[in-house]
């Protein structure tokens, strides 16, 4: 690239940088996500570097930050906020560390690695241990006067805690994160849609947002609260020789400190840090997008120095982002096993959390009306703990798209049948065809699933071609399949074709509450589907019961009981009941008695992705022997069973003493 071409490049970036500052710090809505605002600034100063020639002194790559919020007072922060250097892979920790390494002539270093809360960076002034000042750190050189509001959030003391006769420093100026936990987040998210106002698109900004606001009465509402991790000024004879020890400090002082910081040896017990709480993360009830490592020597610190931008004892390790923005390429209508109808957005590939997502479902034509999404929009993705990526808002729209908006179509998109909505309080539109061969499809594969009749084998490729092929037309008539059916098949040789004919045989002996769920009772999962079996015992007697004996049942809702007596009364229904007890399929359950099975009494709780098995069938083992599924954790809860990715009823868990098993646990007490 040349001069004249470089410096087009820098000016298109440096104005595109800085509209998104202004977005990110003045105003609290931002477009794009923190890893694609950190492969802008990248490339921003990569081109710096190779054309030095070309830097300005308004550059990005001179300050940190943006222009401050104009309806605050500016402060003049006595010592530079400075921002930190982000690291992405421990290639890129140890290169750090070898910098360090050499800047020390190969000293020992002690590190302290903390989590990166999500927040917002503020500072706190005490004089004579009152607190006379709080701002943000805005420029870093300049920040806003938000005093009033920091004095809401009750994590930040008013007047520090003395410990014996000792004196304050006679200045004390501390840093540290504001945050808003995920409880509190979701509670105001909810108010806001409830509101018809904006919502937020992550705690952080929710935060920022909060900070900010010229009435601190709604601050507190908000229950904010801070961490303290380090210091700008202080004006004392006393004197900490290392991070370590202030951080001790300042919390005998009345900071609050994260718990989970750790002292380190090595940057190997740094990376196991690192490590241990990219998988937790989910656990703790706050957000941490990774790990701040700090040389813990002052003295060294002080040798190591600063950059323009960044102290040079310091870095960040940042974990793959939850959140990210694409374009919506296209917005297609699925049709599920019940008739409904399902819009799902089609993005532009993205990485987010470690995966490439490519859709995202909308669930429902209020959802897409809510977000106002259309086709061509960029939107902000989120892919937490659910491993089901959602949209979270739409962060530019695109207003010169014609008909990009998805109308509610009046005709199903698979057969042409009559869409209707069943009734006035339901949000679904469904198809009502009984012949519509998308709804038949996912009906049998839901029959088939391993959290219903259990028949492995039976997928996709295989049901889409035996409804081709008119050979099944309910659920009941895999039955009546012969190796003859199979063998038509494309990709079926007479091996698997014996091995998928013993799976449909053996399924006939799964009890009725497999069953139930498998028929697919709309708003029936598997909880209710065990408790009707457990609580009728045969098919018959469900299918006889009236409303009232459903409603009389404390697990059955009056939902679920209109959905049970309108489903078995429908003559379809009937008939393909009457060829599954025909083909020899069980319709009944055995009852567990009290005193009767290996975990009668125990309740569980599930948190997380399990991999050996599915969560309905993980539950179904449990109260096939006699335990309950309980949906939050308590101190009369018996046991949490962890998956991948747990939420925060794992950190739960850990606060009230629940035992907690891992997967492999979990499988052995069942199957002991």
């Amino acid at each position: 690239m040349d001069q004249q071409k470089a410096k087009q490049e820098i000016q298109k970036l440096s104005k595109a940088i800085e509209a998104h500052n202004h977005r990110y710090y003045a105003l609290s809505q931002p477009t794009i996500s923190d890893k694609e605002y950190d492969d802008l600034m990248q490339k921003f100063l990569k081109l710096e570097k190779e054309f030095p020639d070309l830097v300005e002194p308004h550059s990005p790559s001179q300050r940190i930050g943006s222009k401050l919020d104009v309806a605050g007072n500016p402060v003049a922060h006595r010592v530079k906020m400075y921002s930190l250097d982000n690291t992405y892979s421990f290639e890129e920790l140890d290169q750090w560390g070898g910098r360090v390494a050499k800047g020390l002539g190969h000293a020992n270093v002690e590190f302290v690695a903390e989590l990166k809360i999500d927040g917002v960076s503020i500072s706190l002034t005490y004089e004579n241990g009152n607190f006379v000042l709080g701002a943000t750190r805005g420029d870093g050189t300049m920040g806003e006067d938000v005093t009033h509001n920091l004095k809401t959030m009750r994590s930040i003391p008013l007047r520090l805690t003395p410990a014996g006769k000792e004196k304050f420093p006679s200045v004390l100026e501390v840093r540290g994160e504001a945050y808003m936990g995920r409880a509190d987040f979701l509670k105001l998210n909810q108010e806001r849609k409830a509101n018809g106002e904006e919502i937020f698109a992550n705690p952080r900004n929710a935060t920022s947002g909060s900070v900010k606001l010229l009435d601190a009465r709604l601050t507190a509402r908000r229950r904010l609260q801070c961490f303290i991790h380090s210091f700008g000024l202080m004006k004392s004879d006393t004197h900490f020789p290392t991070h370590w020890d202030f951080l001790q400090k300042v919390k005998a002082w009345g900071f609050a400190v994260n718990h989970e910081n750790r002292l380190c040896a090595s940057l190997n017990q740094v990376k196991a840090f690192c490590e241990e709480w990219q998988k937790k993360r989910n656990t703790l009830p706050y957000e941490v997008d990774g790990v701040v490592i700090k040389v813990n020597d002052l003295g060294q610190q002080q040798r190591l120095g600063v950059t323009q931008k960044s102290p040079r004892w310091a870095v960040a390790y940042k974990f793959p982002a939850y959140q990210a923005t694409t374009i919506v390429n296209d917005i297609v209508i699925q049709v599920g096993r019940t008739g409904v109808l399902t819009p799902i957005a089609m993005l532009e590939p993205v990485q987010c959390a470690g995966v490439t997502i490519s859709r995202s479902t909308l669930h429902n034509f209020d959802e897409i009306r809510r977000l106002g999404v259309k086709k061509g929009d960029r939107v902000l993705i989120e892919r937490a703990g659910d491993v089901i990526p959602k949209i979270v808002k739409v962060v530019e729209s695109q207003k010169s798209a014609k008909n990009g908006r998805l109308k509610i179509p009046t005709s199903c998109p698979q057969c042409g049948g009559k869409v209707i909505k069943v009734k006035a309080e339901e949000v679904a539109y469904r198809c009502i065809n009984p012949g519509c061969s998308k709804q038949l499809e996912r009906r049998l594969i839901h029959f088939a699933s391993r959290a219903a009749m259990d028949i492995e084998g039976l997928g996709e490729a295989a049901v889409g071609q035996l409804i081709d092929q008119g050979l099944v037309k309910d659920c009941a008539d895999i039955y009546a399949l012969t190796q003859e059916d199979f063998l038509g098949l494309e990709l079926f040789a007479e091996k698997r074709a014996d091995n998928l004919l013993k799976a449909i045989d053996t399924s006939k002996t799964r009890p009725l509450s497999r069953l139930l769920f498998g028929l697919g009772i709309p708003h029936a999962g598997a909880k209710a589907a065990f408790v009707l079996a457990q609580h009728f015992r045969l098919l018959e007697n469900v299918m006889k019961a009236r409303q009232e004996d459903l409603t009389a049942i404390p697990e059955i809702g009056p939902t679920i009981a209109d959905s049970v007596v309108s489903f078995f009364k429908n003559p379809a229904t009937k008939k393909e009941i009457l060829k599954l007890k025909q083909a020899g399929v069980n319709s009944q359950e055995a009852t567990i008695a009290v005193n009767q099975g290996a975990l009668s009494g125990k309740k569980f709780v599930f948190t997380g992705e399990l991999t050996s098995l599915t969560r309905s069938q993980a539950s179904a083992l449990v109260r096939e022997l006699g335990g309950e599924i309980v949906s939050s954790v308590s101190k009369h809860t018996d046991y949490v069973v962890v998956g991948q990715s747990p939420g925060s009823k794992h950190q739960q868990a850990l606060d009230l003493g629940v035992t907690i098993l891992n997967e492999q646990q979990f499988q052995e007490m069942i199957h002991a």
